[in-house]
């Protein structure tokens, strides 16, 4: 096969789609039967210097797919089968992998960088392959230059691949000085320099202990400097993308630095490339985003509580930081509103801009205004929208007193500019205005209100209006139509917005027809727009709402009648569907939170779920998430009623929670088992074995994601509390998996906040399930069942409170089980709670909670506890 391999490697590849499928094939089955002289021969490929670099490129890319993948599960498939392979075979491999390195073929170079570092993240942390970064560093002193472009390059994803705990600080340090040497305006040969850059942004994870020794710290920091005025732009680029992690990873080291890289960072936005320009903008954002964090975490006492103090760069940067950033808001791109994913100077400048407002606050309004004061009336359109961008940027962060004054005096400027301009940029750029006023600066929470009975009228007048113009400023339009109703949720029997309520809807509907719905995300806008306005309208509005619902109905009945679609078509018309089920789940929600509308619309429910059923007939992930959590909103809605619906549409919730592949499906699916069982009591009792025996696959599924464990086991507390005790059957099959659950739970406390965040919801995921496995048992005969494992579930608790990281969600859950324990079970867990290790330390810890939820559910636990113990 080895003299045939290069052939079918360049077959692969053919135009000819049989040609290809037939090497494909043969590459399948050569893997299935020998996969050790597979993956030797493509390797060999890989390093000979004789082959087609086409053939060789595509075995190095199969060498790489065949040590990683992206799901989890597969990857660690992927791992252990290389690690059981013949040690022989792994080091002929791994030499001709090394051996590459030093080839003339640039891209033959590159992927055996990448596959060597995959093979590292492999064996590193096992304590195999010692010798690797010792035979890297050897190579860094030969020439030819571009043997050291690659090593340098293999340092830089190894050091991705691996973390830095697998390798010893004495080799940190060595690979440390390789590329910073690398880095060196010494190093005559630009591509070693590249390399090098690149490889140091990889590299900084590692160099803990050497930032914090000041003179390594320094030499560090005067080769990236130096780096950002090499003459080649990738270069400048690649070392401004250093900085920018530095200043996340190292902040608290920065204060010596600061005055020499504002310079630097200065001079390129001012004067360079953009994609330079753009990182030296973006090394500011980031230290805002440093600032915000510590400043929010801990406010302005710093009392020894925070790690890192705020060392306030942003506040002593402002008199030259502001006006560098307006600057470049003027240097627009004539197009950019069309180009959904554009990215430039200008934006990058006006969000730096927003986070530096947010960083200080007050403080910025005084430096923005002679700006935009100077620039708003402005003949030429790039002064004019610079100003109004200027002014959007800052409305978050500094206070509502120092901001109304101000929009009190613009709001006629910005509505009539919206109107009349004859700019689009402008337009567009005015109307995100208004949509960030009403966002920050309105709602019931402002004491001095900024829309009135006085300008009500020509705020929706002019946002209708606009609604109409060309899609970029119309999707702007509906974004502050939908703040401006958020900004009313909560007014009372009657809304401002009430007299306009039909003739804003009207308008948002006759938006999703336009024929260029379909640009800018206008559609989607307008529909969340509809959903917004709904969500927050009142009761004498309801009659209005009611009537959206044949509307929106004939709608969705329109997307399912039969015709033959294109892929690209049937991908928009998807996406429409998903729109109306989700404005659909909106106003089921609306009108079946009260009596009255209940009843009316309790006519359409039939109808309603008759078209759900038909979506889910249509193979289209984004739609079924969407149709599941409008089914969920109808079932709360409907209660007991929804019974009838569960024969036909059984299957479909079946399909949910057998969905791996789409995870957040299944995620859905799960929630909306919950809202049925709430529903339906114990009417979901003839579902239950169907859907328990799916819950217990998925759990003890490795395909399926984790984020979906968590809700799975909060389903098994909905279940149970619906069908009491005639979850009997399944508590040998739910209580291990509960119990192992709340073992792993215990041992990945104290990771990274990721892990953290996941470690809580995963509690309480379990925490639920106990609770309402306790609440189901309560006062029937058969309580006694659980005795045997209330002992478990009291050590999960006291290994929760003695892991001090839980979230105050899991402490309200945590102290409730406590006493749903007391209160099933009585005298039988009095006693075992008295001799519980934390139980009386976490009950006062919760009895002294500032947070009235855990209060609450503590002083019920401790009434609960005290009548276990008495009796």
């Amino acid at each position: 096969m080895a003299m045939e391999v290069t052939q079918v490697l360049l077959n692969a590849q053919s135009i000819d789609g049989n040609v290809r499928k037939h090497a494909e094939e043969s590459l399948k089955q050569f893997q299935e039967q020998n996969l050790s002289s597979f993956l030797l021969s493509l390797s060999s490929e890989l390093a000979n210097d004789e082959k087609p670099v086409d053939s060789r490129k595509l075995a190095g890319l199969i060498l790489k797919n065949a040590l990683d993948a992206k799901e989890q599960h597969r990857k660690l498939e992927l791992i252990q089968r290389w690690l059981s392979l013949d040690n022989s075979v792994k080091s002929q491999i791994k030499a001709c992998l090394l051996r590459t390195l030093s080839s003339p073929a640039a891209d033959a170079r590159s992927t055996a960088s990448q596959v060597i570092a995959k093979v590292a993240g492999i064996e590193l942390p096992q304590k195999q392959w010692p010798e690797l970064i010792g035979s890297l560093l050897s190579n860094i002193h030969q020439l030819p230059a571009h043997v050291k472009q690659a090593t340098l390059e293999t340092l830089g994803y190894l050091c991705e691949e691996v973390s830095p705990d697998v390798v010893d600080q004495d080799q940190v340090n060595k690979i440390l000085t390789a590329v910073v040497q690398g880095m060196n305006a010494s190093e005559g040969n630009n591509d070693v320099r590249l390399a090098a850059t690149r490889a140091l942004y990889n590299a900084l994870g590692f160099a803990q202990a050497n930032f914090t020794n000041d003179m390594e710290r320094d030499y560090i920091m005067r080769v990236v400097c130096e780096a950002t005025l090499s003459p080649e732009v990738k270069i400048r680029q690649a070392a401004f993308e250093c900085l920018v992690s530095i200043s996340s990873s190292y902040y608290e080291k920065l204060s010596p630095y600061i005055q020499d890289i504002f310079s630097i960072t200065a001079k390129a936005v001012r004067e360079d490339e953009e994609p330079v320009a753009l990182q030296a903008i973006e090394f500011w954002s980031s230290i805002c985003d440093e600032e915000i964090e510590i400043l929010e975490e801990y406010g302005d006492d710093f009392t020894g509580d925070s790690d890192i103090p705020c060392f306030y760069f942003i506040k002593q940067a402002l008199p030259a930081l502001v006006p560098m950033l307006l600057e470049t808001l003027l240097k627009q791109e004539e197009d950019q509103d069309q180009d959904e994913g554009a990215w430039n100077i200008a934006m990058a400048g006006g969000t730096c801009l927003g986070l530096v407002a947010r960083t200080v606050g007050d403080d910025i309004v005084p430096l923005v205004m002679p700006f935009i004061e100077e620039n708003i009336t402005k003949p030429d359109w790039r002064q004019r929208e610079a100003a109004t961008y200027a002014f959007g940027s800052i409305l978050e962060g500094p206070s509502p007193d120092k901001l109304i004054p101000i929009v009190n005096v613009a709001l006629n400027f910005m509505l009539s500019a919206l109107t009349k301009d004859p700019n689009n940029h402008v337009k567009d750029t005015t109307a995100w205005t208004l949509g960030r006023i009403f966002e920050f600066l309105h709602g019931s929470t402002m004491d001095a209100p900024i829309i009135t009975q006085a300008n009500c009228q020509q705020i929706i007048t002019v946002l209708l209006q606009s609604m109409k113009d060309v899609p970029n400023v119309a999707e702007k339009a509906c974004g502050a139509l939908y703040f401006l109703a958020q900004g009313y949720e909560v007014v009372g029997p009657s809304s401002p917005l009430t007299p306009y309520f039909q003739e804003i809807v009207q308008a948002l509907l006759t938006v999703t027809h336009r024929e260029d719905a379909g640009e800018s995300r206008l559609r989607t806008a307008a529909y969340e727009t509809l959903n917004e306005v709904v969500r927050c309208s009142t009761d004498e509005t309801a009659p209005m709402v009611l009537q959206l619902v044949p509307v929106i109905m004939m709608e969705l009945h329109k997307t399912l009648e039969g015709q033959k679609l294109s892929s690209d078509e049937r991908e928009k018309q998807s996406e429409l569907q998903g729109l109306l089920c989700g404005c659909l789940q909106v106003i089921i929600q609306k009108l079946g939170s009260s009596e009255p509308t209940k009843y009316v619309f309790m006519q359409y429910a039939d109808q309603i779920m008759g078209l759900f059923l038909r979506v889910f007939a249509c193979r289209s992930a984004t739609v079924h998430e969407e149709a599941m959590l409008a089914i969920g909103a109808l079932a709360y809605a409907t209660g007991l009623d929804f019974a009838k619906y569960m024969p036909e549409f059984y299957k479909y919730l079946e399909m949910g929670l057998q969905n791996f592949e789409e995870y957040q499906v299944c995620a859905v699916t799960v929630g909306v088992v919950g809202d049925i069982c709430r529903a339906l009591e114990d009417k979901i009792l003839p579902y239950c074995d169907g859907i328990m025996t799916q819950l217990l696959k998925d759990l003890s599924s490795n395909q399926l994601h984790r984020s979906v464990k968590p809700p799975i086991f909060s389903c098994f507390g909905d279940i149970a509390l619906a069908i009491g005790e005639n979850f009997e059957k399944y508590l040998m099959y739910a209580m291990p998996m509960l119990q192992s659950a709340a073992e792993l739970s215990a041992h990945t406390a104290g990771a990274d906040d990721e892990m953290t965040e996941y470690t809580n919801s995963l509690r309480n995921g379990i925490l639920e399930a106990y609770s309402g496995i306790l609440q189901g048992f309560k006062n029937s005969p058969k309580t006694q069942l659980l005795i045997p494992y209330a002992p478990h579930i009291l050590q999960f608790l006291d290994s929760i409170y003695m892991g001090k990281d839980m979230d105050d969600v899991v402490m309200k859950t945590a102290i409730g089980v406590l006493g749903d324990l007391a209160d099933t079970l009585g005298s039988n867990a009095g006693s075992l709670i008295q001799q519980s290790l934390s139980s009386k330390d976490f009950l006062n810890e919760c009895l002294s909670s500032e947070d009235h939820m855990i209060k609450e559910s503590a002083e019920w636990a401790k009434l609960a506890i005290s009548r276990a113990i008495s009796v």
